[in-house]
């Protein structure tokens, strides 16, 4: 995807944080809860969107989040955020959630969930604000753009039909 705007590789804000889990982040089943994960995936998110976007971007959407494994207290959660696709002031940024028991020196962490985030860069009046483009160079780069831009798609049909609803009550 290029065009008049600077583009970027969707590796050029790549980010990862990593965190313990502790006992204060349990649910009723003593595993991590999901909403803490959520908040780490988010914040990676925002760090990847602030860095590609050169300044603030806030949340506008949690595309799909799925959780393929329980997290337990203890393990060190690891969550790397990539770019997948950039408008002209949104972005989708898809975060890979990985854990590992913090006793296990083996270092083989297991993928315990994945998300997308929709994200708008805002100016200083919280108006959105241009954006770089993105440049895939790899052929799994040029494949998550393309599931982005089904999943926008998707989202912006979702919204027409409800809009269109509403207008009939």
């Amino acid at each position: 995807m290029t065009d008049e705007r600077t583009s970027h590789p969707p590796t050029y804000s790549r980010v990862s944080l990593a965190q313990m889990m502790h006992s204060t982040s349990a649910n009723l089943l003593g595993n991590v809860h999901g909403g803490d994960i959520m908040k780490l995936a988010d914040s990676t998110a925002g760090a990847a969107a602030q860095r590609h976007s050169g300044g603030p971007a806030v949340t506008a959407a949690l595309d799909e989040m799925a959780f393929l494994e329980p997290v337990h207290v203890g393990d060190i959660v690891r969550t790397t955020a990539q770019f997948t696709w950039a408008g002209r002031s949104s972005m989708e940024i898809g975060v890979r959630i990985e854990a590992e028991p913090w006793s296990d020196a083996s270092g083989q962490p297991l993928h315990v969930g994945s998300a997308y985030f929709v994200f708008v860069a805002v100016d200083e009046h919280g108006h959105s604000r241009e954006i770089p483009g993105i440049e895939p160079q790899t052929s799994d780069e040029v494949r998550r753009l393309r599931e982005a831009e089904i999943r926008r798609a998707h989202r912006l049909a979702v919204k027409q039909e409800i809009d269109q609803g509403r207008k009939g009550d």
